[in-house]
């Protein structure tokens, strides 16, 4: 296997206020530059583009995972799959996810990609060439930190 260089963009980001969604949008950013580069590295040739419906779908799921602390995978509290959020959110294509969850008021790129490269199926995910959107979304507690990267392939 060959290995990738990451680009670390760590962030401590102060709990928002409730309701208010933090900005994290160095990460969020910093996480689509290095799955961009693990396509790369895998041959594809297209570059990745930001969606917003996937940011939606991602945002939902985020915010779930967060406020509910036995979820710990694809699967909503409503349960929801990630087809299912990002049909609401708009999106009409096929769609794939990876989540990450730090039990800390801080997460980075490093956390985040160091976990997914490792992963067989996230891998898959994130370096299928079909995979030309993504949306990605994450948001701190303190206690706890979430990142979901939603990917879709346009209908």
């Amino acid at each position: 296997m060959t290995a990738i260089a990451l680009v670390a963009t760590p962030v401590a980001v102060a709990p928002a206020a409730p309701g208010v969604p933090g900005n994290n949008d160095r990460l969020n950013n910093g996480i689509v530059v290095n799955v961009d580069t693990v396509k790369r590295q895998a041959g594809c040739t297209s570059n990745l583009k930001i969606n917003p419906q996937l940011v939606s779908a991602a945002q939902r799921h985020t915010v779930d995972v967060l406020n509910n602390r036995g979820l710990d995978a694809d699967v909503g509290s409503d349960g929801s799959s990630v087809q299912d959020r990002a049909r609401d959110a708009g999106y009409r294509g096929a769609v794939a996810e990876t989540v990450a969850i730090n039990q800390s008021l801080t997460i980075n790129d490093l956390d985040v990609m160091g976990n997914w490269y490792y992963r067989p199926d996230y891998m898959a995910i994130m370096s299928n060439c079909a995979n030309t959107q993504i949306g990605v979304w994450s948001e701190n507690s303190f206690d706890r930190s979430v990142l979901v990267a939603v990917y879709g392939q346009p209908a």
